[in-house]
């Protein structure tokens, strides 16, 4: 059994297997695409293709959708040539049901992957081709929050950004600049209307990459590169629209055990790879059941009927704004965040695991229903209470998403400002400082400690890949575990930092008590452990 067009000729195999094929014709639905581009997407990895993804074979399975989706990779080219090319860009879906079930399913929905390359005539050659298109009415993006970042935490332009925009439309090489400048090649060729539309875990994710697409706009103009009539082509959302979304599904990295299982089933290939940027994929994907994604309905060139996908709402962008605050400001992402990190430090390799250590199953709750859903507003469309009690009863819980403590930490801190800042806005706002936050602090602090590189255990580990977390460890390279006089302040830099946490955590009136519980953390091995349970009288 290959995973490939021809390999799934003979469904009688994969029957058997108890694996789903695509009912309707996948090489049909790739040609009208290449042919006729309607939907576009950045960030062709493991939560695109099992969620993003599997919408669109929802809506190809039941006649919404008439053609397959332009797979548009910016960071990762390995990532086409090892998993999408020898593949024939189709994936195969494993969920991962709390009572042990899977359900599994080929998906026929990549039509094509295209390597966004500057470099390389015949590439660029085709995103213009694909970005020109009259039929194009979406191009959706899974990039992280920090695909949408164009400065340093200094204020100052990223290098790779400052040469994008000193070099023009035709050298662009980070996401947003290409992006901009398939804007640019659309705008020539008639300035026909689209949706750009961020399916990324980050607050007000419509906003961020239309502020990211028209600043580069604005400094190409600036620079001669472009005209101004260009620069209100893109502010104008009735003809470049920038909806806001929520989504939600947990999609881990893929688990070795399940390949093993399927090429025990037949399924020739499966094994993961990790390429050389360090992306952890697979032909296929594991995922939770569960899934959500509210939608701000505005597509200026229309759209399929996306409503027809399994866990998709369409509304408008006050109730996606909501949605949102609910799930990344207070019922999930925070708790990720909160515990990740720490389970780390104490030697937890699974996040289920740790939600069976009474002391931490109490902070996230605190952190979700104590700290975050106080200062939310009901969606209406979900509802706060039903939503985190199936994430403490059904989701976290689920041990055969094999979810790692340390997969949580990727990144972790490009979403604090969302993830906690939001919070601790709310509780200035409202008491004038945030010190009847009690939960949020220790996570902070937990995941300053996770910096150091070594366990509650004193067993070293590999940090997760984050752009900020290299800098902290750096300055906390004179700290020693068992001795807490070596830390005198050098957190100070990062705490105070508005452009992580939105705000500065001193004047919040936190920073200091961070600071306090990071030290009681380093006073010796297992020190960690005991900071979370004494803490715990507070909740």
């Amino acid at each position: 059994m290959k995973l490939t067009l021809a390999g799934i000729q003979n469904r009688t195999p994969w029957t058997a297997a108890g694996i789903d094929l695509p009912s309707y014709d996948v090489e049909k639905a790739a040609e009208k695409a290449k042919a006729a581009p309607r939907w576009v997407h950045f960030g062709i990895g493991n939560i695109f293709r099992v969620f993003i993804g599997g919408i669109a074979d929802d809506l190809l399975e039941n006649g919404a959708l008439d053609r397959g989706l332009t797979c548009i990779e910016t960071f990762d080219f390995d990532v086409v040539d090892e998993i999408y090319k020898p593949y024939d860009n189709l994936a195969l879906s494993v969920i991962l049901r709390s009572d042990g079930k899977r359900e599994m399913k080929v998906l026929g929905f990549g039509a094509e992957a295209v390597k966004a390359r500057t470099d390389v005539p015949e590439d660029w050659i085709r995103m213009k081709e694909i970005f020109t298109s009259l039929d194009l009415q979406i191009v959706s993006f899974t990039v992280t929050e920090k695909g949408y970042a164009l400065n340093s935490p200094d204020g100052t332009y990223l290098p790779y950004v400052k040469a994008d925009l000193d070099n023009g439309p035709d050298h662009a090489r980070n996401l947003i600049s290409i992006v901009t400048a398939m804007l640019y090649e659309r705008f020539k060729n008639g300035a026909s209307p689209l949706a750009l539309v961020s399916m990324d875990n980050c607050s007000h994710n419509g906003e961020l990459l239309r502020n990211s697409v028209i600043t580069v706009a604005s400094e190409w103009k600036d620079r001669g590169f472009v005209p101004e009539a260009f620069c209100e082509y893109v502010k104008d959302e009735s003809r470049v629209a920038f909806p806001w979304t929520m989504i939600d599904k947990i999609t881990p990295r893929p688990s070795p055990e399940i390949a093993a299982d399927l090429e025990a089933l037949g399924v020739e290939h499966m094994q993961p790879v990790i390429t050389g940027k360090r992306t952890y994929i697979a032909p296929f994907v594991n995922a939770e059941k569960p899934q959500y994604l509210v939608i701000e309905d505005s597509f200026p060139n229309g759209r399929p009927a996306l409503e027809r996908g399994n866990g998709v709402y369409m509304t408008d962008r006050r109730r996606v704004n909501l949605a949102e605050r609910m799930k990344v400001t207070a019922c999930l992402n925070p708790v990720h965040s909160v515990l990740g990190p720490i389970g780390v430090v104490y030697g937890i390799d699974l996040f289920a695991d740790l939600l069976d250590d009474p002391a931490l199953l109490k902070l996230g709750r605190t952190v979700a229903y104590n700290e975050g859903m106080p200062v939310i507003e009901d969606p209406e469309i979900l509802s706060p209470e039903a939503f985190t009690k199936e994430l403490f009863e059904d989701r976290f819980p689920n041990r055969y998403l094999g979810d790692t403590n340390l997969r949580l930490c990727t990144d972790v801190t490009q979403g604090f400002g969302v993830r906690f800042g939001e919070t601790i806005k709310s509780y200035v706002k409202r008491d004038g400082n945030a010190k009847a936050l009690r939960g949020i602090p220790l996570g902070i602090a937990g995941c300053m400690r996770y910096a150091l590189g070594i366990d509650d255990h004193g067993n070293t580990y590999e940090l997760a890949p984050d752009p900020l977390i290299p800098m902290i460890h750096d300055l906390l390279r004179d700290v020693e575990i068992g001795k807490p006089e070596s830390y005198h302040g050098q957190l100070k830099e990062v705490l105070s930092n508005p452009n992580i946490f939105f705000f500065d955590l001193y004047e919040a009136g936190i920073g200091e008590r961070i600071e306090e519980l990071f030290t009681e953390m380093i006073e010796g091995f297992g020190a960690a452990r005991k900071t979370v349970e004494r803490e715990k009288t507070f909740y």
